[in-house]
């Protein structure tokens, strides 16, 4: 049996890294996470509770496998608790595959780092356990290795998602900014559509008014004094 313990801090506010955490998966950086679903949710007291199948793929030497019996994928189970109020997410995962010979259970905690609250401090502990097969110190020193490099691509991919949702913000707010010019833009030139058609509608009206007012003085004005001839 091996124990394994590590800490991180994340230079990010609690709030930012659970939103990260729980969209991780799938992530480039960490490829031997193939996906997850959801069994069961439910928010009990203002606590968020989660149960989750999580697809492996595992890379054992191969002369092992035999003695496995099994080839991958490989499934664990994965229950998480998001308490907002206190500012803490425990999620605790153990293997379903490989029962029989394999036993990993871990244990991750996010909650904020004492000494900074803008920051996040990130716990794992893993206990990792081997039996039946040959070479078990061997096997639990490689897999106790794979979960700690696993380890660094989570964390990579949890700020990988950090960057990708700030940049969606941006786009979002980029987008909402175009379009509040657009808009203002329509509005000004239908403006100033409204305020030429008016104003051309005045210059018709007044020419008209004019003009009928000229006709108007033609027919009141008496026609000229003719001089009446001689007898």
């Amino acid at each position: 049996m091996r124990l394994w313990t590590s800490h991180h801090t994340f230079d990010h506010p609690w709030d930012t890294v659970v939103k990260a955490a729980c969209r991780k998966y799938p992530n480039p950086l960490n490829p031997s996470v193939l996906g997850t679903d959801v069994i069961d949710r439910n928010v009990k007291d203002g606590v968020l509770y989660s149960h989750r199948l999580v697809t492996t793929q595992w890379r054992f030497p191969t002369w092992i496998l035999p003695f496995f019996g099994h080839r991958g994928p490989y499934y664990a189970s994965e229950w998480s608790e998001v308490n907002p109020e206190s500012k803490e997410m425990v999620v605790r995962t153990v293997n379903i595959s490989l029962g029989k010979h394999v036993s990993v259970g871990e244990v991750v905690t996010y909650s904020p780092h004492p000494e900074n609250p803008d920051t996040t401090l990130l716990t794992q502990q893993a206990v990792i356990s081997i039996q039946g097969v040959p070479l078990i110190d061997h096997l639990e020193r490689l897999l106790t290795m794979t979960i700690e490099q696993n380890a660094n691509k989570g964390r990579q991919a949890v700020e990988w998602v950090i960057e990708k949702l700030q940049s969606e913000v941006k786009d979002i707010a980029s987008s909402a900014a175009k379009s509040t010019d657009d808009l203002l833009n329509q509005t000004r030139r239908q403006f100033d559509d409204i305020t030429n058609i008016t104003k051309q509608g005045m210059e018709d009206i007044q020419n008209v008014a004019k003009k009928s007012f000229d006709e108007f003085q033609n027919l009141t004005v008496p026609p000229p004094s003719q001089s009446i001839p001689k007898l």
